[in-house]
């Protein structure tokens, strides 16, 4: 709470000037949840894609944010922002081992009552920007609210807090006449969840790590956006470095690496190259290759066609990965109607790994020529642990995210994944809006440990929102049903209701 109410003073002084200097707009937005539901987590459907936000089976939470937003018109602008969870949640049961009594027994771990969920604060100068702090960021590729997520940075778990650099938008090449525009980010920062993998973690066989640094890049290429048909390719890569690892074996530690930070990791991990001191390359890379295009109809309508092809070493990046990845089509009516957008996607990462990995060059003198390149997973670590935050997958939670491992192993246990996702929204009179999710999906294992047999899952959720703009303008409540079916998230029935009220602040000299 200290730690919250020091946060909060040192924003207000450094906004204090700003806000002496020039008229400015805060928006704000309170809010009430209440979600129950019939398992020990919430519904695939219900916690996921909002930022980690709500994960427990069933609780009460008030979300508060203001926020000034950086004005992209003016040559010169600024921005800040926090927000607020504070309520009260289910707990989730883990195995954990007694050293001192030799016996596994089960620890109730919950979200913690009260977190900081966004603080930050950001300049921009033209067309770049710098921010420091934790922000909610959304894909360039995939919608947000009806995608099955995207595959390097998502809006699936709690955002990372760090600094962070690049363009505010897709910006215009010189000598191009607005041909092709670049969008670029770079941005580092560190894991704040060393506490909460403490907590869920079994200490009986498995790696527990904590304390890691997170870095994100990414470079799109777009064509011109005002033509009918636009196209947008580019790479995002994500990485973990430094940190503590220990692996324990039967109830025994066995062995306690720590990795500290030190600056020149920032450069290394910028480009990862060999001779790092550590196995193989620096930290733990990892990311996609993106394209989406795009075509605009006559009548307002668009078609979208995208995917994202995953990687984790050459072999992904030089799509030796077969069909692996997100592959989606959506379609945007341009206007108001009983269906305004339609979704369909198609994921895979089957093709990832095998169970056996061998480098001829890691063996000198070796008669096996022939290399065999397994023994990978696209969002594990032998080191660095699983790419998740608090839990949640900070990829597409399409993947069984490490919180819903009841066993305290904290990796992606069934990583090798195939299915479908299809969503629609729409309006069936005017402020009542609807969306509807639908997921199947069978997975086994992993690459190394693959499962002895596959297991599926069904999901499905129906929201409903009613912001009553005419006469009640910044009110809005909403409620969501969802489910789940089958072996590999088991069976579970939740609900979520929620009324927020939005406004804005107008604070003149």
């Amino acid at each position: 709470m200290k730690r919250i109410a020091a946060a909060a003073l040192a924003l207000g002084a450094w906004l204090s000037p700003a806000l002496a200097a020039d008229p400015v707009g805060l928006e704000y937005e309170v809010s009430l949840l209440a979600n129950a539901s019939t398992g020990d987590h919430a519904p695939y459907m219900i916690g996921s894609w909002n930022y980690g936000r709500i994960t427990g089976a069933s609780g009460i939470w008030n979300d508060g944010r203001i926020e000034k937003r950086t004005d992209l018109q003016k040559r010169f602008s600024w921005g800040a922002g926090v927000e607020y969870m504070a309520g009260y949640g289910s707990a989730a049961e883990y195995d954990r081992y007694d050293a001192a009594h030799m016996t596994m027994g089960r620890q109730g771990v919950r979200q913690a009552p009260i977190r900081l969920q966004q603080l930050y604060g950001e300049v921009k100068y033209r067309g770049v920007y710098l921010l420091a702090g934790m922000k909610e960021r959304r894909s360039l590729i995939v919608d947000g609210d009806l995608s099955s997520g995207d595959l390097t940075r998502s809006n699936n778990a709690r955002p990372i807090p760090g600094v962070a650099a690049g363009f505010v938008d897709f910006q215009d090449i010189p000598l191009t006449d607005g041909w092709v525009q670049i969008d670029g980010e770079i941005m580092y920062g560190r894991f704040t969840d060393s506490r909460f993998r403490e907590k869920t973690f079994n200490y009986y066989t498995g790696e527990l790590w904590t304390g890691n640094w997170y870095t994100y890049k990414r470079c799109y290429f777009r064509t011109k956006p005002s033509m009918p048909f636009s196209v947008t390719v580019g790479m995002q890569t994500a990485g973990e470095f430094a940190g503590r690892r220990r692996y324990y074996y039967q109830g025994e530690l066995r062995s306690d690496t720590r990795r500290p930070f030190k600056v020149k990791d920032i450069f290394e991990m910028f480009f990862p190259l060999e001779g790092s001191g550590e196995d193989y390359y620096k930290g733990n890379s990892l990311g996609s290759w993106d394209f989406k295009a795009r075509y605009n109809f006559r009548d307002g309508s668009a078609l979208s066609a995208y995917f994202e092809w995953p990687w984790e070493d050459g072999s992904g990046i030089g799509k030796a990965t077969g069909w692996d990845g997100l592959w989606g089509l959506q379609y945007d009516f341009g206007r108001q109607g009983a269906v305004t957008k339609v979704l369909l996607e198609y994921f895979d990462f089957t093709n990832q790994s095998g169970p056996i990995h061998w480098a001829p060059g890691d063996s000198p003198g070796t008669d096996m020529t022939n290399p065999a390149t397994g023994g990978d997973s696209y969002y594990d670590n032998v080191f660095y642990g699983p790419y998740a935050n608090y839990g949640m997958s900070i990829g597409t939670p399409f993947v069984v995210s490490p919180l819903y491992n009841s066993d305290g192993v904290q990796t992606f246990v069934h990583s090798r994944a195939r299915g479908f996702h299809a969503a629609v929204e729409g309006t069936l009179r005017p402020a009542f809006d609807y969306r509807v999710r639908l997921s199947y999906q069978k997975a086994g294992g992993t690459g190394r440990i693959p499962a002895i047999r596959r297991m599926s899952d069904t999901s499905a959720s129906v929201a409903v929102r009613w912001r009553p703009v005419d006469s009640l303008p910044g009110l809005c409540l909403t409620a969501q049903a969802a489910f789940d079916a089958g072996k590999l998230r088991g069976n579970n029935f939740g609900a979520l209701v929620g009324i927020s009220y939005t406004g804005l602040l107008n604070i003149v000299k």
